[in-house]
């Protein structure tokens, strides 16, 4: 009926129609992602009265001071995704190793990938956060998939989305036929379509970066920055804005809203990078190239980077087309 309401459900059932081969396992798949997303939407939006503000006292893989949330969310995803059937193994930045779905339940086709609660730091002083997820194949004949089983590049992913927890909890979703955005109806219970076809315009006038680095910075991504902020009187001969909000998601959502770069740049601090491969680069690489947009380390295209360990870090430069290319050719020009 013209003028309805679609709904997340309903919109993947249609994508799954195109499909007549298809046996229902990934719709099914992105539904108990849904689900987990809706859980944790509901603990991150009780702030306080839910008594899980703060550090858990612990550390993840990465050395990194892990939040009761983060916690919380990664148990989330874990018991809402591992009993589905269609799932073999689920990894987390949270967690040293994947996860095998226990031999009680029965094992699936596809591997999750997650960040269960990106810019979790922020949850204290009430900035938006969110989770990044991502959804690859079971290579063939791996019926006990370890660390090995996920490294894939970012061409393979099957799906990516996140949501972001904000003023109105959102899950952005691409299956490689474009980016929708949903809003939850906290009211109904339901993500409701409400961004169709999300697409980032080439050109931009707003950036964001973490300035306080740049001293560490490689030098064309001082001179990039270097040429933005001299606005009208420097070589760019028009004024920008910076941005920074220290959540990917919130960032990557503002980029797929009204546009813009985002840059988390390979420097003298981290020269690796400091966002993971795996969790946080593909599939927000992914989201971003299906609008229209592109993502890179610098040099080279991130979904083309082959991972060698599952909590991969790399440098991120991703957004408007035009902006993201002159930084790589920045980068070759240093080469």
């Amino acid at each position: 009926m013209e003028g309805r309401e679609t709904t997340l459900t309903e919109f993947i059932m249609q994508e799954q129609r195109r499909f007549p081969e298809a046996t229902g396992d990934f719709t099914a798949l992105l539904n108990y992602v849904r689900l987990a997303c809706k859980r944790i939407s509901f603990i991150v939006g009780r702030g306080a009265l839910g008594n899980a503000l703060g550090s858990a006292g612990s550390v993840n893989v990465q050395g990194e001071t892990q939040m009761k949330l983060d916690l919380l969310a990664n148990d989330v995803f874990l018991r809402t995704n591992e009993y589905g059937g269609h799932l073999a193994a689920l990894a987390s930045e949270e967690m040293e190793a994947p996860y095998l779905v226990p031999e009680r339940y029965p094992r699936g086709r596809y591997l999750l990938a997650f960040d269960p609660l990106d810019g979790s730091s922020n949850v204290d002083v009430n900035v938006s956060v969110g989770s990044i997820f991502s959804v690859l194949r079971c290579p063939d004949g791996v019926d006990v998939p370890d660390e090995r089983a996920f490294l894939q590049p970012g061409t393979r992913q099957l799906c990516a989305g996140y949501a972001i927890y904000g003023p109105s909890t959102m899950l952005v979703l691409t299956v490689g036929r474009g980016v929708h955005g949903f809003t939850l109806d906290r009211g109904f219970g339901e993500f409701i379509l409400t961004h169709p076809d999300l697409a980032i315009p080439p050109e931009t006038r707003e950036f964001a970066v973490n300035t306080s680095n740049e001293r560490f910075w490689e030098p064309p991504v001082q001179r990039y920055v270097a040429e933005c902020v001299a606005g009208r009187s420097g070589p760019r001969g028009a004024d920008f804005n910076m941005r920074w909000i220290a959540s990917l998601v919130a960032e990557v959502h503002r980029v797929l809203i009204r546009g813009g770069l985002f840059m988390y740049p390979r420097d003298a601090k981290h020269r690796d990078g400091r966002l993971r491969l795996m969790y946080e680069a593909n599939p927000m690489a992914f989201i971003v190239e299906q609008a229209g947009g592109a993502a890179t380390d610098g040099t080279t295209r991130i979904l083309d980077i082959q991972p060698t360990a599952l909590h991969q870090r790399v440098g991120v430069i991703l957004g408007s087309k035009n902006e993201v290319e002159r930084v790589t050719a920045y980068h070759r020009d240093a080469a």
